[in-house]
């Protein structure tokens, strides 16, 4: 196959404190996982285990071995460090909290 008949794809990252987008020309048939490793991100982040880290294309779940379409951006997710149910639930109790001392400047 000739490189005439690449796909640009995009691989993503991000921590608290960078982001990372890494742009790719890859054969037509190339996986999630194989534009990963590809991108060479693992050595920029070794922090991510693929057997761990979640993946996706454009915010939605996916597999290692999806194939990945021209334009498509992967995505590795970090893990979640605090539950989202768990978080809102205290988000508002601090609200009703804040409420009933409201206006007492």
């Amino acid at each position: 196959m000739g490189s005439a008949e690449r796909i640009v794809v995009e691989v993503a990252y991000a921590t608290p404190a960078k982001q990372v987008i890494l742009k790719l020309a890859v054969e037509p048939g190339t996986s999630l996982e194989q534009a990963i490793r590809l991108s060479g991100i693992l050595k920029q982040f070794p922090e991510i285990d693929l057997g761990q880290n979640k993946v996706g294309i454009f915010g939605r779940l996916g597999k290692l071995a999806d194939v990945l379409q021209a334009g498509d951006r992967v995505e590795i997710y970090r893990p979640l460090i605090a539950d989202p149910k768990e978080v809102r639930k205290q988000r508002a109790a601090q609200g009703k909290a804040m409420k009933k001392g409201a206006g007492s400047e």
